[in-house]
């Protein structure tokens, strides 16, 4: 017998304010939640990030056990040994949770939302999760974005690319040049990677930036976003 199937992430949800085309998944930090990520954003822009014709959705990891804060209970994708780039990853821990990510994706779905009309990313750990389950098990995504995050250097993710064929999607990735939790050059060296594996890429840098989001990163993610998920035309009769 399988384990049971996991319950559904509880999520905040950006309504589109007409009719909803196009779906985007943010992917909060480790230790936050859905309705903190949304909160902090609406902080930023003084208001929600909102769109016409995308619903934003914003889900909340389940509450486990982080190695990092030495067993405490967190809000966190997956666990990690430490906060390294140059450790294994726990896989197990990660593609448990692209089986739930897989499922809130199948339900946009189900609203009649074509896959390459989905956008995932996140913030930090939340864009870590969103490069695994992307370039892993979804690459019919519209795109993928990750604000202050990386991939440890021997990523499931790099193996999976080594051997793919098809298509993938876009990377959108942001960071500041002063931070002091996930280097810079981890995120440049993740990027450089995905790039050498056939990713289309772009990699924004902030100087004075530390692991944290900002006005400008979040309008250059907003357009990115709209170019990727543009409003479509009603279709004629």
């Amino acid at each position: 017998l399988g384990m049971a199937a996991p319950a559904a992430l509880q999520r905040s949800v950006v309504s589109p304010a007409g009719r909803h085309t196009a779906s985007l998944i943010f992917l909060h930090g480790s230790g936050d939640t859905g309705q903190g990520a949304r909160a902090w954003i609406k902080q930023i822009l003084n208001q929600d990030m909102a769109f016409q014709h995308i619903k934003v959705i914003y889900p909340t990891a389940p509450a486990r056990p982080y190695t990092p804060m030495k067993g405490a209970f967190s809000n966190v994708w997956f666990d990690r040994y430490k906060i390294c780039n140059d450790c294994p990853e726990h896989i197990e821990s990660i593609d448990s949770m692209c089986q739930g990510l897989t499922d809130l994706i199948n339900d946009e779905v189900k609203n009649g939302i074509a896959k390459n009309r989905i956008l995932i990313g996140g913030f930090s750990m939340g864009g870590g999760m969103a490069m695994h389950l992307a370039f892993r098990f979804h690459q019919d995504l519209a795109g993928v974005f990750a604000l202050s995050s990386f991939l440890n250097k021997d990523s499931a993710v790099y193996q999976a690319l080594k051997r793919n064929e098809s298509t993938l999607p876009e990377l959108f990735q942001c960071h500041g040049t002063a931070d002091e939790l996930v280097l810079y050059s981890w995120g440049e060296e993740t990027n450089k990677m995905l790039k050498s594996l056939g990713v289309s890429t772009s990699l924004h840098t902030f100087p004075n930036l530390n692991h944290e989001l900002n006005r400008t990163e979040i309008e250059k993610l907003k357009s990115w976003i709209v170019k990727k998920l543009p409003v479509e035309a009603p279709k004629a009769n």
